[in-house]
């Protein structure tokens, strides 16, 4: 038995989805801990394009077994949603498949009323939130008033949380962000009739991990966001409302540390980061506008244009050691395809200082200048390779370049989207 988590080393949209496709194929089981529809895994299967925002990438393949933690929250009408498009593409749907915690808590209209009042009352100050509702949902848990899936199931109980939250949110929409009010009945009716949809999935998802654990199954645990938008160790504020890192699979799903086996960082070829707050590698020149369009850097959830930049090594580091990285997956190795030089920040400049961690001030961070390391680019399509020996040696010394400087080593590398388009050095099942 070998339980794998794997997360994401930068600002997420490293391309979780695709190696979690990729691994699914050797595990039981399919587990996602944190986050909400905030995040989206893209994945290009056979020529077809799947986004997922709630359900694990793993449902694509049958006879896994996906849970949803108690970790994250839920949008119920969006994982609804995800449901019925997958059944229209030919993949049904059944608590036998999928199994939505108990403990998870759901989002309600006043928390994406909350989210989007907010951010317009920032203006230019704004935080960049997808307007989902997470961050509100997630105040709400921490207060303990929150709705939890459990709730669906006890209609009584589903109506005093709403009637109760909203006296509250009401007066906050209204007197503080000068928004406008809710109504209890109209939310009421909606969630019931979608409580009736979802309550066959809704299950005790810890027991059902332990059970699958006392028989020898092999679990994958699917993080969403990245490191460095975690609560706790990210860009704070720029960062989303969970703990990304890999210590809350434990939390977010239920399970003991003992039973998280190899812990597999997504390292994206270069860097890229959606929304506001200091980026030290950005680049907003002809090469990033090369790396975005052939990387078509938009965010899966919002649409939004990613910003992009050279790889950068100490946020990679900060995560290696905030995860306990086991390995790293590169992905996107074939987007830098067709740059004469390459660049490989190693370091910051602070100040005269040299620093090899990002420091917890804005006003520092701001302040950094990268440290490069340069290399010489590749001109060769890369797209059909599949064994290490088999890349350009620019592009081998590139990821050579990158294990020696993390000291973590490099299990798998994408060169394409699809998911034939890959090397697998070592798959950690």
């Amino acid at each position: 038995m070998s339980n794998t988590v794997i997360v994401g080393t930068q600002w997420g949209d490293e391309g979780k989805g695709k190696v979690v496709d990729l691994l699914t194929a050797k595990a039981d089981m399919v587990v996602r801990f944190q986050g909400g529809n905030n995040a989206g895994h893209t994945l290009v299967v056979d020529g077809k394009q799947f986004i997922f925002h709630i359900i694990p990438s793993g449902i694509l393949y049958e006879g896994k077994k996906c849970l949803i933690g108690n970790g994250l929250v839920v949008d119920p009408e969006v994982l609804l949603e995800e449901i019925k498009k997958l059944k229209e593409s030919g993949i049904t749907v059944t608590p036998k498949r999928l199994s939505l915690s108990e403990k998870a808590h759901i989002i309600m209209p006043y928390h994406r009323a909350v989210d989007h009042a907010r951010e317009a009352a920032k203006g230019r100050d704004k935080i960049g939130t997808t307007g989902r509702g997470i961050g509100p949902c997630y105040e709400d848990k921490v207060a303990r008033t929150g709705v939890r899936a459990i709730d669906l199931t006890e209609p009584e109980t589903l109506e005093e949380k709403i009637k109760t939250n909203l006296k509250e949110k009401n007066f906050y929409l209204t007197e503080f962000l000068g928004a406008e009010p809710l109504e209890a009945k109209p939310i009421l009716d909606k969630y019931l009739q979608m409580a009736d949809e979802l309550t066959p999935f809704i299950t005790d998802v810890s027991l059902e991990l332990d059970q699958a654990r006392k028989s020898n199954k092999k679990i994958l645990f699917e993080g969403a966001q990245g490191t460095h938008l975690d609560v706790d160790h990210g860009t704070y504020p720029f960062v989303t409302s969970s703990n990304p890192v890999s210590g809350a699979a434990c939390s977010g799903a239920g399970i003991g540390p003992g039973q998280l086996h190899h812990v597999l960082g997504i390292v994206k070829a270069y860097t890229t980061r959606v929304g506001a707050g200091p980026f030290v590698t950005e680049l907003t020149d002809k090469t990033g506008d090369y790396i975005q369009e052939r990387g078509r850097e938009f965010g899966a959830t919002t649409g939004r244009r990613r910003r992009c930049g050279w790889l950068d090594l100490v946020v990679v580091g900060d995560s290696v050691r905030l995860n306990g990285l086991n390995s790293i997956a590169v992905t996107k190795l074939d987007v830098l395809t067709g740059l004469d030089e390459i660049k490989i920040c190693v370091g910051y400049d602070l100040g005269g200082e040299r620093i090899n961690h990002r420091p917890a001030s804005l006003k520092k961070l701001a302040q950094c200048v990268p440290i490069y390391d340069k290399m010489d680019g590749w001109q060769e399509d890369i797209s059909h390779v599949r064994q290490m020996e088999d890349l350009p040696v620019k592009a081998k010394a590139y990821l050579e370049r990158i294990t020696k400087i993390t000291g973590v080593p490099v299990s798998v590398v994408s060169v394409g989207p699809g998911r034939e388009e890959t090397i697998v050095i070592k798959n950690p099942f």
